[in-house]
């Protein structure tokens, strides 16, 4: 399960947590502009934008889970079991496989705009990337500098959402969280105001009490919530320090620790946090194991290359011994 959000100072931020019981080698990837990205419906794009993102790359090929182009257009796929439905190839229609979205869109459309109106003519089909890699069941969140959109694959077609609050989890869809946020009005992050009764005097007895109610457990319709709050009710400065340091604080709320959640034999865990200037094409990250923030810089890369630039997470924690040099 997992969590994205878009955060906004002087320039645009995106990124995700990824929350598993398992991680591939997944690897910072820079995309540069000519390699060739053969998609199973038979064509090639041979040139496009150059993407950075966090990727598995199986056979040189990058499977993206969240990624940034370099023209500032965003995209991340997150779990939706259930409720994603793919189908076959369509004639008529620009076919896509599932593991094919996010290089498709970013690769060919330089803001939400032109997303859209890929998304409109686009099938999304059920054609695995292998035989022992059946596809994953997604929705996506799509963002640039002016809008944010919901893209998700269900019975009744590809349907897409307008997202006001540039938050997206897992299930259940999009408009049903976007209603249950109705729920909790009430909250605030002042001191709450007595509504109870107009005969009995109450006090708030600590600070944070206006947000009494606010989910915390790891449900994604919970997580949903928490992060909209937090996140709609975030204060930062804009400089990149202030902007990357906040965009961590947000998804921190959400993050998921060793033993909150069993799964088979395991516990599901954040994996990893991503936060990337789409403006400036800085993808920065932690890991579970390391808190230190990791960052790959796009436009430092040869980006009209055809070789895919990777970069190993770094998991070891890396840990400051500011009185190092004493004895």
């Amino acid at each position: 399960m997992c969590t994205a959000i878009v955060h906004r100072t002087k320039n645009l931020y995106f990124g995700r947590t990824l929350d598993n019981d398992f991680s591939y080698t997944e690897e910072v990837t820079v995309t540069p502009r000519n390699f060739p990205f053969p998609f199973r419906a038979g064509n090639t794009i041979q040139n496009h934008y150059a993407i950075i993102g966090m990727a598995f790359v199986p056979d040189q090929y990058p499977l993206y889970y969240d990624a940034v182009n370099e023209k500032g257009l965003c995209m991340a796929g997150l779990n939706f079991v259930g409720n994603a439905v793919y189908g076959r190839e369509q004639a008529g229609k620009t076919n896509v496989a599932q593991f094919e979205m996010i290089p498709y869109i970013l690769a060919t459309c330089k803001n939400v705009k032109e997303a859209k109106a890929q998304l409109e003519k686009i099938n999304v089909t059920d054609t695995p990337y292998r035989a022992d890699m059946p596809p994953a069941q997604l929705h996506w969140i799509i963002a640039d500098q002016e809008s944010v959109i919901t893209a998700e694959p269900v019975k009744d077609g590809l349907k897409i959402y307008e997202n006001p609050v540039g938050v997206l989890t897992n299930n259940p869809p999009f408009n049903e969280q976007l209603s249950n946020l109705n729920d909790y009005m009430n909250l605030s992050p002042c001191e709450p105001r007595n509504g109870f009764s107009d005969k009995i005097k109450m006090n708030a007895y600590s600070r944070g009490m206006g947000a009494i109610g606010l989910r915390g457990d790891l449900s994604s319709k919970s997580r949903f919530v928490r992060a909209a709050f937090v996140k709609l009710n975030s204060v930062s400065g804009d400089t990149e320090e202030e902007s990357v340091n906040q965009f961590f604080h947000i998804l921190g709320a959400v993050e998921q620790p060793r033993g909150a959640c069993v799964v088979g034999d395991g516990y599901e865990i954040t994996v990893y946090t991503s936060c990337c200037n789409a403006d400036k094409g800085v993808y920065y990250y932690t890991t579970y194991e390391n808190h230190a923030i990791s960052a790959v810089d796009m436009f430092r890369e040869h980006l009209d290359g055809k070789k895919l630039n990777r970069y190993p997470v770094k998991r070891r924690e890396r840990i400051e011994l500011q009185n190092e040099k004493n004895k």
